[in-house]
């Protein structure tokens, strides 16, 4: 139990999310190392090793010394850049290797975070040489194991877990992002309001408001004369606010209502990951 209830939740997630990825891969042959994920141009070991290099990195552990090839040409940012050595310096690792350091990874930092005593707005190490407090850099690592969890059931064709801790998490996270996609990126008209209804394991629905200035905000209120309604399951809600697919490809599985226009505006811009 960490000191801190703020930090148990997303601590709980973690090990929910992190413990079902090690069941997923453990009995992986080497070739299914190789297969292909919805996280764009990473194979289940790319993840894997990413899930490795950030959670050592959360350790404190130093990043390896390692020059990158010059033909990932999908790595177009300092971002991804950063994101991408992690993931390199293992891509010729064997599966032994990759379950045994995931493994090792995993009983350090569970260890870690049970003898965890910080405050949660301590600062602590983020990408790219910036900080973040640790409250957020849980939340975060709950975040991204759950949306990498979900990556490899969908590649190993083994469903499951959409209702866990990190669900929740990614709920509330990826809902953040929304407002802006409404208001700033699809140009929502103001003093307007757009309604999204997800259903499924995880149900909820938000009401976009875009105030006199164009500024969106997110209210758990329905409103009465919506803009666009847009329903869809919260698989698919997931999968297109983390850039895994693109709307025409789950078209029979969203309805929207209103202006259509806007409708595919914000579905265009829906995806609020980097």
């Amino acid at each position: 139990m960490t000191v801190h209830p703020s930090l148990q939740t997303y601590a709980d997630a973690w090990t929910h999310s992190i413990e079902s990825i090690a069941e997923l891969v453990s009995p992986l042959a080497e070739g299914e190392w190789n297969g292909r994920t919805p996280c764009p141009n990473w194979s289940v070991r790319d993840i894997v090793s990413h899930i490795i290099g950030m959670e050592c990195e959360q350790l404190g552990d130093p990043r390896p010394i390692h020059t990158l090839p010059r033909d990932l040409f999908h790595v177009q940012s300092d971002f991804a850049r950063y994101m991408e050595m992690q993931v390199d310096v293992r891509r010729h690792h064997t599966a032994p290797e990759m379950t045994s350091e995931l493994e090792y990874t995993i009983i350090r930092r569970s260890r870690q975070l049970r003898n965890e005593t910080r405050d949660p707005e301590t600062k602590v190490r983020a990408p790219l040489g910036a900080e973040q407090t640790l409250e957020t850099a849980l939340r975060m690592r709950a975040f991204d194991v759950w949306v990498h969890e979900q990556d490899l059931r969908t590649t190993l064709g083994k469903p499951g877990n959409l209702d866990s801790p990190g669900a929740v998490v990614a709920r509330d996270i990826l809902l953040l992002g929304l407002p802006k996609v409404v208001a700033k990126s699809a140009g929502a008209p103001v003093n307007s309001a757009v309604v999204l209804d997800v259903h499924g394991p995880l149900e909820f629905m938000r009401t976009v408001r875009v105030d006199a200035d164009g500024r969106g905000s997110l209210d758990v209120a329905p409103s009465l004369g919506p803009v666009v309604t847009l329903s869809m399951d919260w698989e698919t809600y997931v999968r297109l606010a983390c850039g895994r697919v693109r709307p025409a490809a789950v078209a029979d599985r969203i309805k929207a209502e209103g202006d259509q226009e806007l409708a595919d505006s914000i579905l265009q811009h829906f995806a609020v990951t980097p």
